[in-house]
């Protein structure tokens, strides 16, 4: 490596073990003790909040994104190449101990996440469009920093829709040419390339609403897929999954490293690998969340929760179980997608790798989509300027297209410090303005036990500043204002 990318893997290194994970357990088991386990006892509401109502303009349109949409737009971010590359990397250098880490940080992180998405509700934007928000805006109107909110941002566009992005291209032209039987001619690469850049472009430049309607069905499909191809692995190996779920928990406490180095390797392997694929805390799924429209910001808090569940107890766990039923001998495993790859075409035959392909494809192509989205928020949060839109549009394509021919190492680490300083920030954020996600949480379960579907009003907690939208109960709901005793019961 040279000087630059050893300083960069250094300096991510250091960030993460010292700052990130700390402020990542400390806040997680922090936020989960004030709300009272709200990830654990909510989990019914999570689930019918996929289908709430979506509030409606003076013209009978949507506000802004469904509930649903938001969802898989972050899903979209969150269920991507980490759920088999990253997974497979926690397990061949962490052993089975790492995934029972990935499971508690996954719990607990998912308070964070329910956090961090209520407040980007809370003080979310209005625009022509719909809504936008996410932590550069609660920064701003939270805190009052507006300066460290552009900060934030910035470093958000240049780590997610671009280094991120490039990655995600080079992903899907490495599956793809590596598939070609015999070696893939030299053109294959460039042209995979150009036909990702040319799909970002036809989906990005027509705006937001364009990117959910694709999310909403991509997201399903490639979950579906995947979970069903993980499932018939695991069933042709049944008896292997009583050991194999007594060595994840074995090992989680008492095991070696597979690459060396004692228990806290194990650990440390499997909160980062958890906190990279679920990003609760990072900071992004906010962006998406923020984009909902909804009746009350706990709601899309509770929903944006189920993403951190969905990704790691569905997605991740069934790539961890497709290694470790097939291969429980984890000596001189290769780290990363090879390694599910193997396990997968190991038990079906040479036919799944091409399906394999397809799904890594998908998963890289929808979190392409949800970063960029992502990033859009931003922007916009540091320039209304159609002409800065239209350039970061142009540079996302031109980031995807160069990522999907030029391989460069150094952006994979500089991408885990980007993101790094991302977390940092704003879980620093978080500490102190969580405790108006905590008097949202009492407010909407107080509107339950009374009978109501909750619909929250800034006027609802006096003394609160910056928040723009939730000004009254017909602008919030789309419909005319009604007391308690016309409330319909509670969903």
């Amino acid at each position: 490596m040279s000087d630059l990318e050893n300083w960069i893997v250094g300096s991510s290194d250091t960030l993460w073990t010292w700052l990130v994970l700390p402020l990542v357990g400390v806040l997680g088991v922090s936020f989960t003790l004030r709300s009272g386990a709200v990830q654990l006892r909510m989990l019914p509401q999570m689930i019918r909040g996929l289908t709430d109502r979506t509030p409606t303009d003076e013209a009978g349109r949507a506000q802004s994104l469904s509930a649903f949409q938001a969802f898989t737009v972050s899903a979209a971010s969150r269920v991507g190449i980490g759920n088999i590359a990253g997974v497979g990397t926690a397990i061949a250098v962490g052993g089975p101990g790492a995934v029972a880490w990935m499971w508690l940080m996954a719990i607990f992180g998912s308070a964070t996440g329910f956090v961090e998405a209520t407040l980007a509700q809370l003080y979310k934007h209005r625009d022509a469009t719909g809504f936008r928000g996410g932590p550069a805006y609660y920064i701003q109107r939270g805190l009052g920093q507006r300066w460290l909110g552009f900060v934030l941002a910035i470093v958000l566009i240049v780590a997610a829709p671009f280094a991120v992005n490039m990655l995600q291209s080079f992903t899907i032209v490495e599956t793809v040419t590596s598939s070609v039987t015999g070696g893939a001619p030299a053109w294959v690469g460039p042209a995979v390339a150009s036909l990702v850049a040319i799909a970002t472009a036809a989906v990005v430049l027509g705006g937001t609403h364009r990117i959910a309607v694709v999310t909403e069905t991509l997201v399903p499909a490639m979950a579906v897929l995947y979970l069903v191809l993980g499932v018939v692995i695991v069933a042709l190996h049944v008896d292997a999954i009583g050991p194999v779920l007594g060595s994840i928990l074995h090992d989680a406490v008492t095991g070696q490293a597979v690459a060396g180095g004692a228990i806290g390797t194990v650990i440390l392997t499997g909160v980062q690998r958890g906190m990279f694929s679920n990003e609760a805390g990072f900071g992004t799924a906010p962006n998406a969340a923020a984009s909902a429209a909804t009746t009350h910001p706990v709601k899309q808090g509770l929903v944006q929760t189920l993403g951190v569940y969905f990704d790691t107890f569905f997605v991740c766990s069934i790539t961890a179980f497709i290694i470790l039923v097939t291969r429980p001998d984890l000596a001189e495993a290769d780290p990363g997608i090879a390694l599910t790859h193997d396990a997968i075409v190991g038990s079906l035959g040479s036919w799944a790798g091409a399906l394999l392909s397809v799904i890594v494809f998908m998963l890289a192509f929808s979190t392409i989509l949800g970063l960029y989205f992502y990033g859009e928020a931003n922007v916009e949060f540091m320039t209304r300027r159609a002409w800065a839109l239209w350039l970061y549009r142009v540079l996302v394509v031109g980031a995807v297209l160069v990522g999907g021919i030029v391989s460069a190492s150094v952006v994979w680490s500089l991408a885990d410090l980007l993101l790094g300083v991302l977390a940092v920030v704003n879980l620093l954020a978080l500490a102190p303005l969580s405790r108006h996600a905590f008097a949202l949480l009492k407010d909407f379960s107080a509107q339950r036990r009374a009978g109501r579907d909750p619909v929250f009003t800034r006027d609802r907690l006096p003394g609160l500043r910056g928040v723009e939208v939730w000004e009254d109960e017909r602008t919030v709901t789309g419909l005319a204002p009604r007391d308690d005793a016309q409330a319909p019961p509670t969903r």
